[in-house]
C-alpha cells in the first residue's frame, strides 16, 4: 500500500501517486465534476472528481490518486484520477458549515457543540496558538535552569481561603481540587531551586464574566534565591518574550525593560486621568487596569505594564511585605492589552514570619501545618508567579470571551460537553 502523505506535502509528489486521508471539508458538485476539499492536520488539498457525487462534508475518508499541479487549487496541486474509499459512515451535517471563512454561529452554539466545532480551522487555529505558547513557555524556562513539576490537583487545605474552592470527598475525608500549585511549587524550591508547571487549576468563583472560569491552565514558576520581586518580574519578561516568540503569526512587541509603576501612584494616576478617585480600594477595578494600559502604550510604547506593590490586604497570607513601605507588597500584577494577566511576586520565608501573618490574620497554623513545616527546615528567600494561559490566548488573538480559548470550557453555568 502506498504511503499516507499529508496535504501539506503534496506539491512535493506532482506527478506522483499517494494516498491521504482525513475529513471531507467541503464538496462541491457542479454539473460534470465534484470537488472534494479534504481536510487534514497539516491544512487542506483538493481532490477531483471526474463524475458527481461524493460523500458529504465532515466524512472522513481516504483517497489515492495523482498529484497534479494546478495553479488555481490550494499550494497550486489537486489529485486527479481519484480513488475516494470511505473510512466511517457517512457524516451528518455538523452545527455549522465547517468550510466557510468566518464561523457563522453564536458562540453558546460553538460551545455547545464544541467536539465538532473546533475542527473549523479558525478555530482550531486558537489552541494551535496556546499549545506553541507553552512550547514557548518550557523552553525559555528549560534555558534558565528550571525544572518542569507536576503536583497533586486533590489537596487537604484550600491554598488562599475556604470560600472559593470546590470541595470534594476524598474516601470519607473532606478535601479541595487545588486552587494553586502554590504550596508545593513553593516547598519544591527546596528541592530543584526554579520549578515550574502547566497544569489545570479550580476557582469555585460565581463570576459570569468574559474573563473568568472555573478550571483553567495555569502557567506557575516560582525561583529561589532572590533579592525581591523584581527578581520574579525579570524571569516574567524573559517568559513572556519566549511565548510570544513561539507564535510569530501573531505581532506583538515585549519591551526589554516592561514599564513599572507603583499600586499607590496608579491610584493617583487614575485620580487624575479619569476623575474618578479610587484611592483606599485595595486592587484595581477592571476599568482602570484599561486605563493604565492606554496610559503604559501612550507613554511607554508598551502593552505591558508592571503594577507594583498591591496592599498587603489584598495579597494572600504568604505575601512578603514591603520592608519600606509595610502597607504595601513586593508583589505585582502584570497588565496586557488592558487586562490583568500575570499576578506575582515576593513570599516569606521565614517559619516565625508565617507564625505570625496568619495570626495577624486572626488564623489557626493548623490547616497549614505540612506546609508550613517546610520553612522550618531552612527555605531562601523566593518568589513566583502564575499566568493563565487562556487569558493570554484571548489577548493575544483579541477575543473578546476568555471562553472562546478554552478547549470545554467549564463556568458558572456549563458542565458539558
Amino acid at each position: 500500500m502506498i504511503s499516507r502523505v499529508l496535504v501539506a506535502d503534496l506539491p512535493r509528489h506532482v506527478g506522483g501517486r499517494v494516498r491521504i486521508a482525513g475529513w471531507v471539508h467541503r464538496r462541491r458538485r457542479l454539473k460534470s465534476v465534484t470537488f472534494l476539499v479534504i481536510r487534514d492536520r497539516s491544512g487542506l488539498g483538493q481532490v477531483v472528481l471526474a463524475e458527481p457525487g461524493g460523500p458529504p462534508e465532515e466524512t472522513v475518508v481516504e483517497v489515492e490518486g495523482l498529484v497534479t499541479a494546478n495553479p488555481r487549487a490550494p499550494d497550486g496541486v489537486e489529485l486527479t484520477e481519484p480513488s475516494v474509499e470511505p473510512l466511517s459512515e457517512p457524516a451528518e451535517p455538523p452545527p455549522f458549515d465547517l468550510y466557510r471563512p468566518s464561523v457563522p454561529a453564536a458562540l453558546p452554539t460553538v460551545l455547545d457543540n464544541a467536539g465538532v466545532a473546533l475542527r473549523h480551522p479558525r478555530l482550531k487555529k486558537v489552541f494551535t496558538v496556546a499549545a506553541a505558547s507553552v512550547a514557548g513557555f518550557r523552553s525559555t524556562l528549560d534555558g534558565l535552569g528550571f525544572t518542569e513539576t507536576h503536583t497533586p490537583k486533590i489537596v487537604s487545605s484550600a491554598t488562599e481561603s475556604g470560600a472559593n474552592v470546590f470541595g470534594i470527598d476524598y474516601f470519607g475525608k473532606r478535601a479541595f481540587l487545588a486552587q494553586s500549585p502554590q504550596f508545593c511549587k513553593q516547598a519544591l524550591v527546596g528541592v530543584f531551586e526554579r520549578v515550574y508547571e502547566v497544569g489545570p487549576v479550580f476557582r469555585a468563583e460565581p463570576h459570569d464574566t468574559a474573563r473568568h472560569l472555573a478550571q483553567y491552565t495555569s502557567l506557575d514558576v516560582e525561583l529561589g534565591f532572590i533579592d525581591d520581586h523584581h527578581d520574579v518580574m525579570a524571569v516574567l519578561r524573559e517568559v513572556v518574550a519566549g511565548m510570544a516568540a513561539a507564535v510569530p503569526e501573531v505581532e506583538v512587541v515585549v519591551p526589554e525593560e516592561i514599564p513599572e509603576i507603583h499600586f499607590a501612584e496608579a491610584q493617583d494616576l487614575i485620580a487624575r486621568l479619569s476623575g474618578e478617585d479610587p484611592r483606599g480600594e485595595p486592587d484595581l477595578a477592571p476599568a482602570h487596569e484599561r486605563l493604565l494600559s492606554e496610559w503604559a502604550l501612550r507613554e511607554h510604547g508598551s502593552e505591558f505594564l508592571f503594577v507594583t506593590g498591591y496592599p498587603m490586604v489584598k495579597r494572600p497570607f504568604y505575601t512578603h511585605p514591603d520592608p519600606e513601605r509595610p502597607g504595601y507588597s513586593n508583589s505585582f500584577d502584570l497588565l496586557f492589552r488592558g487586562l490583568e494577566l500575570v499576578t506575582g511576586g515576593q513570599r516569606l520565608h521565614r517559619h516565625a514570619d508565617y507564625v505570625a501573618a496568619l495570626a495577624a490574620r486572626g488564623e489557626s497554623t493548623e490547616p497549614y501545618r505540612d506546609y508550613l513545616s517546610v520553612f522550618a527546615h531552612g527555605m531562601p528567600p523566593h518568589g513566583g508567579f502564575a499566568l493563565g494561559l487562556e487569558r493570554w490566548t484571548a489577548r493575544l488573538l483579541g477575543l473578546p470571551n476568555v471562553r472562546q480559548a478554552a478547549l470545554f470550557p467549564r463556568d458558572l453555568h456549563r458542565l458539558t460537553p
